[in-house]
């Protein structure tokens, strides 16, 4: 079995959905004799260019362990699913556990936003 990072963008008026496709990919992956090794929800953000008319999008990290079956079906749901706008799959040689640069700025924003958040309430 090989590592893959998977990145996801899902629409953003599907933000609320975010939790249910994770459990049914990582069923998907377990089901397979996979495991899931990292998954991060980096929220919604910015993107570079528009898609399909939209300046921001949901975005999904998830470093999986599976064989190429799995991955061809997990990859096919990605296609017929509308709510996912992109999706990239990379071939890692080891098994990523620990944070993403990614996820560590979007805990420094949080934690930047915490202070703030309290001295308004």
């Amino acid at each position: 079995m090989r590592h893959y990072e998977i990145i996801l963008l899902i629409h953003p008026d599907q933000s609320e959905q975010v939790p249910a496709m994770l459990e049914r990919y990582k069923g998907l992956v377990t089901a397979g004799g996979g495991v899931v090794h990292r998954v991060e929800d980096w929220g919604r953000r910015q993107m570079a260019y528009l898609i399909q008319k939209l300046a921001k999008a949901h975005y999904l990290c998830i470093n999986i362990e599976c064989s190429k079956e799995v991955l061809a079906e997990l990859e096919t749901g990605f296609r017929f699913n509308d709510a996912v706008l992109r999706h990239l799959t990379v071939v890692q040689d080891k098994a990523q556990t620990a944070p993403s640069v990614m996820m560590k700025s979007v805990e420094r924003e949080e934690a930047r936003k915490a202070p703030a958040q309290q001295e308004a309430a």
